[in-house]
């Protein structure tokens, strides 16, 4: 059965072949984890396929811009990180048995990589000078800087980039 993650007005559907739980609301990460080390930070959704494991955090600045004064790229770079040190700690702490599962599969011992995708939706363009509030090559060219030793090649993506991707769709929720 396909599994239907919503994530505010976008809805994320993985095919079958897919394992996908929304991390951000684990009871581990949420009641034992995000307050290490002052405040962790969490990817939306986890998506285990065959050896990957897809680490996807999602952005819809369609209804709302950007205000946060750090850099997008340093961001996801953090929520990243955490997302692995957290999965690392649940596959082992977890109280609920369905995450330390998720977890220990996120983590298996035959893993070949680890993926990083970032879902940016934003408005239709503001200008001809302007077309994208933010630029997807800039970020994706700082994701990679920032987390080579994870993932080489991380994907900026949005409703339309993504069409053929094969192991889920986005539509409007």
């Amino acid at each position: 059965m396909k599994k239907v993650i919503i994530e505010g007005k976008l809805k994320f559907t993985f095919c079958e072949d897919c394992c996908a739980s929304q991390y951000d609301n684990w009871s581990f990460y949420r009641n034992q984890f995000q307050n290490t080390c002052g405040s962790a930070k969490a990817v939306d959704i986890l998506c285990v396929t065959n050896n990957t494991t897809w680490l996807i955090e999602i952005k819809d600045y369609r209804a709302h811009p950007r205000t946060k004064p750090v850099d997008i790229g340093d961001e996801i770079a953090f929520k990243v990180r955490d997302t692995l040190a957290g999965l690392v700690a649940a596959k082992v702490n977890a109280n609920v048995q369905d995450e330390k599962q998720f977890a220990t599969l996120a983590l298996q011992e035959h893993l070949r990589s680890i993926r990083v995708v970032l879902h940016m939706e934003q408005p239709a363009k503001h200008s001809k000078l302007f077309p994208k509030a933010i630029n997807p090559a800039n970020v994706k060219q700082k994701l990679k800087q920032r987390l080579k030793a994870i993932d080489a090649h991380p994907l900026v993506v949005d409703q339309n980039s993504l069409a053929t991707h094969k192991y889920w769709t986005v539509d409007d929720n």
